[in-house]
C-alpha cells in the first residue's frame, strides 16, 4: 500500500507545489462528522495523483460532499476550483467570487442548506471553454424542488480564472444559465468533439428510451439532438455513465426492483465522436439481489468494470460477444469500517490519472476499495478490497474526470480545431526542433518524451486534415516525415505523451 501522508493545511492550493500530473490530479472526500472519533483525525481528506500513484492527505477544507463533485487542477497539478453541486470554490477552499447559490430551488435547499452536497454522481462537471484558455464551464444539475428529485435539464456556470487575482471568478450573467428539457435522470457524461476543440454532453430523459445530446462550443451550451435507444425505460435515479477514454464507447448501469429481487441493466453502445450519435446498442440483464451503480472504462478503453453493492464484474469490450465476456472479479468480504453495520460495500467508482480504479462504499466508512490492474483480464485485475484506510469519514463519495486529453479524429469526417482551451504547451518541455524549417521535401524532428512514455505524433494542416500521424515508442528521439506530396503552407506538429502536449510549426515552400 502506499504511503498516507497526514497534514494539517486550511488552504488547498499550499498542499501541492511541485507535484505535476496534470488537470485531473484530484479526488476530494469527506463530510462534516467524525471530529470526536477516535477512528479519524480529521473530517474530509484529498487524494493527489500522478501518472504512477498518489498521495493521501488529511485536509480541513469547507466543502463537503456526498456524491456530486467536480474539480479541476491547473496544467502543474494545482487545484484551483471545486463544486459539490451546492457552490464553488476557489484554490483558497472558501467560496469563488460568485461562486454561491447553484439553482437555487427547495431540493438544493435541502441538500446545500445544512452543508452536505448534491446526491447525485455526475451532476457536477468542469470543462475547458471551448477557444478561451482563460474560461471554464462548471455543468450542474439538481433536482426540481423537494418532491420532485429529477433534474430539469441542466445548468452551466461560466468562470474566468483571471478574475479576482487570479482565484477566478464567475462571470456576471453566465451563471445558472439553464438548458431546458423534460425531467431527466440525473447525472451526465461528457466526451472531447472529434474536432479537438468542442464537447458532447448526454443525459438520459426519466421513463423513457430518449437520450438527449448536448453541444458546447466557444457559443456556449446548446442542445444538438435526441436519439431514442433500444434499452428499457430509466424509471428511477439510476447510476454512473461514461464514455471510454478514446471516446469510442458509451456504458451506463441502471437497477429497478427492492433489495432481494432487482434487475440489473448494462448498456454499451458505439459513439461517433464527430456526429454525436449511438449505434449498436447492447443491453444486458441479469437479476440479483442488490442492485448496481458503479461503471468504469479502463484506461485501455477496451475492459468494462460494473459494481453492485456486492460483487465487482469485468466485460471484455474488445470482444464480438461482449455478455459472454462478464466475469466476477470480485465478491464482498463483509468488512466493517470501522465497526457494523457499517460495511464496505461497492458503490460508485472513479478511473485515476495513475489508471487504477477507485471504488467507493454505499455507506458512511473510513476505508476504500480499488482495482490495481484494470487493463488485466479476470482476478488478474487485482481488486483490493478496504485497501486504503482513510483519515476520515466519506459517504458515497465520487469525482468525475473526462478524459481532458482525447485529442481530434479526423478519420470520422470533422476537421481538427486543436485549440482545445487547454495550454497546448504543458509542464514537459518536448525540446522539439524541426529541421529544415522552412523545407521543400520534408523535416527531421527532435524531441524528448516524458521518461518510460511513449507517444504519438501528429501533423495537420490549416483545414485541420490530418496529413500524418503515427506512434512514438519510449525513449525514441527523432523521426524523418517526408512531405513531398503536400502543398505548400503551414502545418501543425503535435507531439501527444502522458498527458502532455507539444505543439510546433513547420513551413513547406
Amino acid at each position: 500500500m502506499r504511503k498516507i501522508i497526514i497534514l494539517w493545511s486550511f488552504f488547498i492550493l499550499s498542499y501541492y507545489s511541485g507535484f505535476n500530473q496534470g488537470i485531473n490530479s484530484h479526488y476530494l472526500l469527506g463530510y462534516d462528522t467524525g471530529l470526536f472519533d477516535t477512528n479519524v483525525v480529521s473530517t474530509k481528506a484529498i487524494f493527489q495523483f500522478d501518472s504512477v500513484g498518489y498521495t493521501l492527505d488529511s485536509a480541513s477544507f469547507k466543502m463537503p460532499f456526498r456524491a456530486a463533485q467536480g474539480n479541476l487542477s491547473d496544467e502543474n497539478g494545482n487545484l484551483i476550483m471545486v463544486s459539490n453541486g451546492c457552490w464553488i470554490a476557489d484554490a483558497t477552499g472558501d467560496t469563488m467570487m460568485n461562486g454561491g447559490g447553484l439553482i437555487p430551488n427547495s431540493f438544493t435547499a435541502n441538500w446545500c442548506d445544512d452543508f452536505t452536497g448534491i446526491p447525485y454522481p455526475h451532476a457536477a462537471i468542469f470543462l475547458p471553454f471551448p477557444g478561451d484558455s482563460n474560461r471554464v464551464v462548471l455543468l450542474h444539475q439538481a433536482g426540481i424542488s423537494t418532491s420532485n428529485p429529477f433534474p430539469d435539464g441542466i445548468y452551466y456556470t461560466v468562470i474566468d480564472k483571471t478574475l479576482n487575482n487570479g482565484l477566478g471568478a464567475v462571470v456576471s450573467g453566465q451563471k445558472n444559465i439553464h438548458v431546458s428539457q423534460p425531467d431527466l435522470v440525473p447525472g451526465m457524461a461528457t466526451c472531447k468533439h472529434a474536432n479537438g476543440r468542442d464537447w458532447w454532453i448526454v443525459a438520459f430523459e426519466y421513463n423513457s428510451n430518449l437520450i438527449y445530446i448536448y453541444l458546447l462550443s466557444p457559443t456556449g451550451i446548446s442542445l444538438y439532438g435526441q436519439q431514442q435507444l433500444p434499452i428499457t425505460p430509466i424509471t428511477n435515479l439510476g447510476g454512473q455513465k461514461d464514455f471510454s477514454p478514446d471516446g469510442k464507447k458509451f456504458a451506463n448501469i441502471y437497477y429497478e426492483g427492492t433489495n432481494g429481487n432487482i434487475q440489473n441493466y448494462i448498456r454499451i453502445f458505439d459513439f461517433d465522436r464527430c456526429s454525436g450519435t449511438f449505434t449498436n446498442g447492447l443491453e444486458i440483464s441479469f437479476n440479483e439481489p442488490q442492485g448496481g451503480v458503479g461503471i468504469a472504462f479502463s484506461s485501455n478503453s477496451k475492459t468494462l468494470y460494473v459494481t453492485n453493492f456486492d460483487k465487482i464484474y469485468q466485460l471484455n469490450i474488445d470482444t464480438i460477444d461482449i455478455a459472454a465476456s462478464m466475469d466476477t472479479v470480485a465478491i464482498n468480504d463483509g468488512y466493517f469500517s470501522p465497526v457494523p453495520p457499517f460495511q464496505t460495500n461497492f458503490w460508485m467508482t472513479y478511473r485515476a490519472a495513475n489508471g487504477k480504479i477507485y471504488i467507493s462504499s454505499g455507506n458512511g466508512v473510513i476505508d476504500m476499495h480499488f482495482i490495481n490492474y484494470p487493463d488485466s483480464d479476470g482476478i488478474a485485475c487485482d481488486v483490493q478490497q478496504h485497501a486504503i484506510r482513510l483519515p476520515c469519514y466519506y459517504f458515497r463519495g465520487h469525482v468525475y474526470h473526462p478524459n481532458y486529453y482525447l485529442g481530434c479524429d479526423t478519420t470520422l469526417g470533422c476537421p481538427c480545431l486543436v485549440n482545445t482551451g487547454l495550454t497546448e504547451n504543458g509542464g514537459h518541455d518536448f525540446k522539439t526542433k524541426l529541421s529544415p524549417n522552412p523545407g521543400r521535401f520534408g523535416f527531421d524532428i527532435l524531441y524528448l518524451l516524458p521518461q518510460n512514455k511513449s507517444g504519438t505524433l501528429s501533423v495537420f494542416d490549416l483545414q485541420g486534415r490530418e496529413m500524418h500521424r503515427e506512434k512514438l515508442p519510449p525513449w525514441s528521439t527523432k523521426q524523418s516525415i517526408s512531405a513531398s506530396n503536400w502543398a505548400p503552407g503551414v502545418y501543425q506538429i503535435i507531439i501527444e505523451s502522458g498527458g502532455e502536449r507539444g505543439v510546433s510549426k513547420w513551413v513547406k515552400y
